[in-house]
This record gives C-alpha cells, structure tokens and sequence, in this order.
C-alpha cells in the first residue's frame, strides 16, 4: 500500500458516496420516504455493479491493483451501504413496520444476489 494508492481509493470513494446520494436523493423524491427505497435502489444497483466490475476487473483485466481499488474497493465500497441498510431495518422493526422489515430484507438480499448473477452472466456473454 502506498500513497498513489490511497488516492486512487479515495477518489473511487468519492465519486461512490456522491453518486449514492444522488440516486437515494433521486429515487426519494420519486418513492416518497415511508419505505427506504433510496438505499433499496443503491445496493441493488451497486450488486449489478459489482458483478459487471468482477468479470471485467477479475477476470479479463486479471485483477488490475489501481483498477480494483479505483472502482471496487472506492466507487462500490462507498456507493452501496450495508451499515445504512441494518440501521433502517432496525428503524422499521422498532417502530413497528414488522411486515415492511421483512419485506425490506428478503427483497434486498434476494434481489441483490439475483443482480450480481446477473451482472456477472450478462457481461461473460457480452465480453468473450
């Protein structure tokens, strides 16, 4: 690890945090705020994202340092937001949206698992 390095995560992270704000501030305006579709949207997006940067990073461009940390480490380390997701869950439980907690966490999970299969299926058959 040196300095080059941090600055290429950081710069990845910054472009990733602005970009999570922007589509949660996005898709609540959209969705209304009574379900946290913002961060839903995110890790969804930020899943599908994930795959596609697996197969181009990992596999065809054999795991690139700069590359790696530029968009996997910092842009998707700060875009999705898994610490955001257990803190709503928790938010919903405790005021009582039983139903909405539920549905939040085996929508995110399926979903985003669904997502980066899919990312990684579709940009394997896409660059060959």
């Amino acid at each position: 690890m040196n300095v080059t390095h941090l600055l290429i995560v950081g710069a990845g992270g910054a472009i990733g945090a602005i970009g999570r704000y922007m589509v949660v501030a996005l898709t609540t305006n959209l969705l209304g705020n009574k379900f946290p579709w913002g961060t839903f949207v995110v890790n969804l997006i930020g899943s599908f994202l994930l795959g596609v940067a697996f197969v181009i990073v990992l596999e065809k461009l054999h795991g690139q340092a700069e590359l790696r940390s530029l968009v996997m480490v910092g842009f998707l380390g700060a875009f999705t937001t898994f610490s955001t997701f257990s803190l709503e869950v928790f938010s919903l439980f405790h005021s009582g949206h039983v139903i909405s907690a539920m549905a939040y966490i085996l929508m995110s999970v399926i979903l985003c698992v669904l997502a980066t299969g899919l990312a990684v299926t579709l940009t394997r058959l896409l660059i060959q």
